[in-house]
């Protein structure tokens, strides 16, 4: 596949505001109400961004990975998080129930097909809701692939990560009982469903702090506490996802299943020192997707907002408005 040049750089659209023309509530059933915003041009080429966690929401700075002036851009918030509502729900809250919305979503504003673009999380829903609606796929822009697999769990909440942040990792672990301590998993979720709302926020900050640390190679320790609101809804959403091992039927089930994708074009860029989602997992799947080209940048974490990163994302979206003309 050829590979996208062009001279614009990062910042071209990471600074200017970019200002929804659209924003509105999507009841999609089931008691869930989602938030849905749309901005750029309203004629222009489709995209809808899938943000992470689960439970992580939408923000303005994901509009600005797009030329404003050629695409429309849409982004909502998940079920259970940001502004949708209720928050921090996990009733009827699972990856079908997210790959349906996207769907409700694209029929109400009635698109034939999108580009879809996702990071972490979102790079797994994208690739689960291309699989499950491949027509409706134009091309798939991915970012710190997470294949939803027990190993990349393993290796996030089993010690592997730990190894090279033992300082965070201790503190991450030392607030469960040590008997408990070979399944974090599980030991984070009977707090996070506590019932106690003072409980489940302490416990919900130790799990958000624990990935948004290590989530930039520039940062050397954990910062301030995430606020309540949004620490307990992105780790009870994450972890209610990770306990149901992301609702899908087998281990490796995307992998299993990437014939389905083989020719739509696809992005993978992955930082090299990705410590939450390690280059390991790119590298496999781009091997076994014939229409994808994997780009590794140096010196770049996990972030969306890695500079190298922000910049070959755009390099790669700029490329798509100029083919898709």
């Amino acid at each position: 596949m050829d590979r996208p040049s062009g001279k614009k750089t990062a910042s071209q659209y990471l600074y200017p505001p970019i200002d929804p023309f659209d924003q509105r509530v999507l009841d999609v059933g089931d008691g869930h109400r989602v938030y849905v915003e749309q901005c750029g041009r309203p004629d222009g080429l489709p995209v809808v961004v899938l943000h992470g966690g689960p439970g992580g929401g939408c923000s303005p700075a994901m509009r600005r990975y797009f030329d404003p002036n050629v695409y429309r851009i849409i982004l909502f918030d998940q079920r259970g998080c940001g502004r949708s509502r209720p928050h921090a729900s996990i009733e009827n809250n699972t990856t079908w129930h997210l790959v349906d919305d996207i769907e409700l979503i694209r029929e109400t504003l009635g698109l034939s097909n999108w580009v879809v673009f996702g990071g972490s999380w979102g790079a797994t829903l994208a690739l689960i809701y291309a699989i499950s609606h491949p027509d409706r796929v134009s091309h798939l822009v991915l970012r710190s692939v997470f294949l939803m697999t027990k190993a990349e769990l393993e290796w996030f909440y089993g010690g592997g990560a730990g190894a090279f942040w033992p300082d965070v990792w201790r503190r991450f672990i030392d607030i469960i009982p040590k008997d408990e301590q070979d399944d974090l998993i599980n030991a984070y979720a009977r707090r996070l469903f506590s019932g106690d709302r003072g409980s489940e926020t302490r416990f919900a900050r130790s799990w958000a702090s624990w990935e948004n640390t290590l989530a930039s190679i520039s940062n050397d320790g954990p910062g301030g506490d995430s606020p309540a609101e949004f620490a307990r809804a992105f780790a009870r959403l994450e972890n209610h996802y990770f306990v149901n091992s992301g609702f899908l039927d087998h281990d490796g089930w995307i992998e299993s299943n990437l014939n389905v994708i083989a020719d739509i074009p696809g992005w993978v860029v992955q930082g090299r020192y990705d410590m939450i989602c390690p280059p390991a997992t790119a590298f496999r799947l781009t091997e076994n997707w014939p229409a994808s080209t994997l780009k590794v940048i140096p010196r770049a974490g996990h972030a969306l907002s890695e500079p190298g990163i922000s910049a070959e994302l755009i390099r790669i979206t700029d490329y798509i408005a100029r083919t898709s003309k």
